[in-house]
């Protein structure tokens, strides 16, 4: 009989060669709890799965399966994992060494609550990463983190996570046809069929952020289908668990509202679809972010000109960006 773990740490990779090694190794690097680190090779084409040869830990599985997307590749650890815990981490993420831990010793044996813990963006050395401290970090109810997150736009990534089996076993698979925001709508349900938050502020993880080519810098078709797509299942989650509320109602307004001016111009269907849902709640107020001179041209030429011509300033960007970087 296969002997139980304390955590089982679910690692999808794709194309991440130059990251996998240092992700792995943070969870492997974890002080106090038995553990297992499974990775789940999504298809890659590049030398990932050699990267990960050079592990030589019996307590890392590497299972390799055709491309199926992240939330393919996570359900696909899930169904093989062993722990009383579940650590899900992204193959360009780490963790801190004490992260686990201290989450663990937070949750005890309670498996209806879940632990958050504080997180860092950093784009080279993790040393430097930039520590998120908003609303989101601290004990509570999952309706009350969902209402904030939307509300403010806030976000938590999935490694910031403990989650005790029980509660995924409630929460359901991933959605596999969801890419982006696929997280967002998994841990939606994980909280409402949670008792509660508890966050730990000593249980980091860091957030490798600012790769141009990662599915969050997406703005296609598909990414943006896949975003109405989980905000629609938080909708239903949500006003469900809350017994339509008049605070999650607005939230979610926002949050549809902020969906049609992202998807503006370029997914005028999802950018309509989303405007209609924020005006079923009762409350459609499309705002443009920016700075002053983007905020006076909304007021004066409406929000959809406002939107046009920043969205036009960021492709500018990009692309002399792509032409310094082939040309370097």
């Amino acid at each position: 009989m296969t002997a139980a773990v304390d955590v089982s740490v679910v690692i999808p990779c794709y194309n991440a060669e130059r990251w996998v090694v240092g992700s792995v190794n943070s969870a492997l690097q974890q002080q106090g709890p038995t553990l297992e680190v499974i990775v789940v090779d999504d298809g890659s084409t590049d030398g990932s799965l050699g990267q990960l040869a050079r592990i030589q830990d019996p307590r890392l599985r590497v299972i390799s399966q055709d491309n199926r997307g992240a939330s393919g590749a996570r359900n696909r650890g899930l169904a093989d994992c062993r722990g009383r815990f579940i650590q899900f981490l992204d193959a360009d993420d780490l963790l801190h060494p004490e992260k686990i831990s201290i989450q663990m010793a937070a949750l005890g044996d309670d498996s209806t609550r879940l632990a958050s813990g504080r997180w860092g963006r950093f784009s080279g050395d993790p040393d430097q990463a930039k520590m998120v401290d908003d609303a989101l970090q601290g004990d509570l109810a999952g309706s009350e983190f969902l209402i904030m997150a939307l509300t403010q736009n806030l976000m938590m990534h999935p490694a910031a996570w403990l989650v005790p089996r029980a509660l995924v076993q409630a929460a359901g698979p991933w959605d596999e046809s969801l890419s982006l925001n696929d997280d967002g709508e998994y841990f939606a349900r994980v909280m409402l069929a949670s008792s509660g938050i508890v966050h730990c502020r000593g249980a980091v993880s860091y957030y490798r952020s600012g790769l141009q080519d990662s599915l969050s810098a997406r703005a296609d078709r598909p990414a943006y289908e896949s975003s109405r797509a989980a905000l629609d299942s938080i909708h239903t989650g949500l006003l469900s668990a809350t017994g339509d509320a008049e605070r999650a109602r607005q939230a979610l307004a926002v949050a549809w509202s902020r969906l049609s001016v992202e998807a503006y111009p370029a997914h005028r269907e999802v950018a309509a679809r989303s405007a209609q849902r924020a005006r079923s709640l009762g409350r459609y107020r499309p705002e443009i972010s920016g700075g002053r001179a983007l905020q006076l041209l909304s007021r004066v030429a409406g929000w959809r000109t406002a939107r046009t011509l920043q969205v036009a300033a960021y492709r500018l960007g990009y692309r002399r960006w792509r032409a310094r970087a082939g040309a370097s």
